[in-house]
């Protein structure tokens, strides 16, 4: 799950992506507004969490412009303007939420969760599918009530399949969701995360459909190869 922090405030900046990775998001943060609008035009975020007060262009038209693009992606606008009217005005521009600082990074954290379950049609917390069980709150995974310990990428990975279960995933969509600007991605990452999980998971959960991709197929039956 990929995420957009666009943040002026270094410090701020700083301990709210390093909050993010923590939390088990891969993040790119951005201190321009100008910059911002060039990333979303290139990368499928999940969610944009976005400052008001940026230099080039606010974030209010950064906003605007979004929504004016059809980019339906969940925003959280993150600001030091409390006033009544600059949440309304940010609220009726296109923002999901509205959270004032200084905000405690656990709460933020929540409710950029709960954005991803609105955005993906859940209301409960978990996410199920067949007979295994992510909590992202925790980045518990478990498949048929047995605790299965994965790497961070793996989590991601596994997060991204499941959340777009149905879906053929192709290899440049699955690096966007695990890499950040900057990283480095080598030329068969994904396909080594995939042969990962499939020998923690079983093979079943996850195919390969030839010339797209990757295909999450929940399975109700024995899971797990290995231990």
């Amino acid at each position: 799950m990929r995420i957009l922090l666009v943040e002026d405030d270094v410090l701020l900046g700083d301990g709210v992506a390093a909050g993010l990775r923590d939390a088990g998001f891969t993040v790119d943060w951005i201190t321009d507004g100008e910059e911002a609008l060039t990333a979303l035009t290139t990368v499928p975020y999940e969610v944009v969490v976005l400052d008001l007060g940026l230099p080039r262009r606010d974030g209010i038209s950064v906003l605007r412009t979004l929504r004016a693009q059809r980019r339906d992606m969940p925003v959280l606008i993150l600001t030091a303007r409390d006033q009544v009217n600059e949440r309304v005005t940010g609220l009726e521009n296109g923002a999901d939420d509205y959270v004032v600082k200084p905000v405690a990074l656990a709460e933020l954290i929540a409710r950029v969760r709960a954005l991803l379950r609105r955005a993906h049609g859940r209301a409960q917390p978990l996410i199920e599918a067949g007979n295994l069980t992510v909590d992202p709150a925790t980045r518990a995974v478990t498949l048929e009530g047995r605790l299965v310990t994965l790497s961070p990428r793996e989590y991601l990975l596994l997060v991204d399949l499941v959340e777009h279960r149905g879906i053929a995933r192709t290899r440049t969509q699955l690096e966007d969701s695990l890499y950040g600007f900057g990283e480095e991605v080598g030329s068969n990452a994904v396909e080594v995360h995939v042969h990962h999980l499939r020998k923690k998971l079983g093979e079943s959960l996850i195919r390969t459909v030839r010339g797209v991709g990757y295909l999450f197929v929940p399975d109700q039956g024995h899971g797990p190869l290995t231990g």
